[in-house]
């Protein structure tokens, strides 16, 4: 669409991992090096995090396409496997036919691959994106796979890659053998205000824009008040910025036309979308605590939760009235405990007149 009235040769904010793309931010080059030394020095397990849109899956590709042909990479993009789906993913990814085999056989598969190839002086990689979403069978494969190793080197090398939910998932009682295997942890931040702008003219430059002001100096803090840094919102926003810029023969892209884009998109500041996320968490949080509380816990949670307002008076008459149920099912209680301990006694007494 207006790829030729910018005079571009391509569309700069394009949602797809392109490496040809990629921005190296502060924490994007930083992960890189980690990645790289982690394969290079055969330094075994390596966890990337980063928020939804952060560009891990670009940077796995710009990772990729460096890669030569000594390096043997299985990369896993569908997490949401079995422990045999998991195993014959990894076989096909190395280029093997690993289908009516079952799990034994599936593992050995593996192993000798792994070892003869190791023999062969290759260095083997497995690269897991959206590594949250693996079960814990499928993690426990994975950290069978990382024993593997001689009595200098390990034999294959892991970098799993995630949403920081991932941490969570590693720092589980369960996986504490797996976690000891893990040799670094990394977490990719969102782009600063000024790595926004410089994202933004870096993109536009890869797709060979000659017109140095297609976003005017003063939107950049608008672009990142709504998207917050994340690269992935920041293409979403620019790239319907320019689709309403050229709908109305505009060469700039102003604050007036980002605010109808942002309008079109319908979205909120990304810290007041980022606050509400963080209020529904915290609401969730405390009405799973609130099962070992009170009724008045669960009238507080919701209203923390943000919910209609019209209910928190219903909310606090029942409240009130399961209040009231609680002290009168105590007193009948403690009625029955009185009567048995009466009822206790008196039969002892019997019982000694007897003797």
């Amino acid at each position: 669409m207006y790829i030729d009235f910018y005079k571009l040769k391509e569309y700069p904010f394009r949602l797809t991992p392109d490496p040809d793309f990629l921005f190296m931010g502060k924490d994007h080059a930083r992960a890189k090096a980690y990645m790289d030394y982690a394969i290079y020095n055969r330094d075994g397990f390596l966890v990337i995090t980063g928020e939804v849109g952060a560009g891990k899956t670009t940077l796995i590709q710009k990772l990729l396409s460096e890669l030569d042909e000594n390096v043997l990479v299985a990369k896993i993009f569908q997490t949401q496997l079995t422990e045999v789906e998991f195993l014959q993913a990894v076989l096909v990814e190395f280029g093997l036919n690993p289908f009516n085999a079952r799990k034994v056989e599936l593992m050995d598969m593996l192993n000798s691959f792994l070892i003869e190839k190791f023999l062969e002086s290759k260095q083997l990689v497995l690269i897991v994106d959206e590594a949250q979403n693996l079960s814990m069978p499928v993690l426990e494969e994975i950290r069978m796979l990382s024993g593997l190793e001689t009595q200098k080197e390990k034999i294959i090398h892991v970098i799993l890659v995630g949403q920081p939910e991932l941490n969570d998932i590693l720092d589980s009682p369960e996986l504490e053998q797996l976690l000891q295997r893990i040799r670094l942890r990394f977490h990719m931040r969102a782009l600063t205000q000024t790595e926004t702008k410089a994202y933004i003219a870096h993109r536009l430059r890869v797709a060979g824009a000659a017109q140095k002001d297609i976003f005017a100096d003063n939107v950049i803090p608008l672009i990142y008040k709504y998207t917050g840094g994340i690269p992935r919102l920041i293409n979403t926003l620019c790239d319907t910025a320019l689709t309403c810029a050229f709908a109305d023969n505009i060469r700039t892209v102003s604050a007036d036309v980002l605010n109808t884009a942002i309008n079109e998109l319908q979205w909120v500041p990304y810290g007041a979308r980022a606050k509400a996320h963080g209020r529904k968490g915290q609401a969730t949080a405390e009405r799973a605590g609130a099962a070992g509380g009170g009724p008045g816990d669960l009238v507080a949670s919701l209203g923390a939760a943000g919910g209609g307002q019209n209910l928190l008076p219903l909310l606090s008459g029942i409240a009130t009235s399961l209040q009231s149920i609680e002290t009168q099912l105590r007193r009948i209680a403690d009625g029955v405990q009185n009567a048995s301990v009466s009822t206790t006694g008196s039969n002892n007494r019997k019982t000694t007149r007897t003797v």
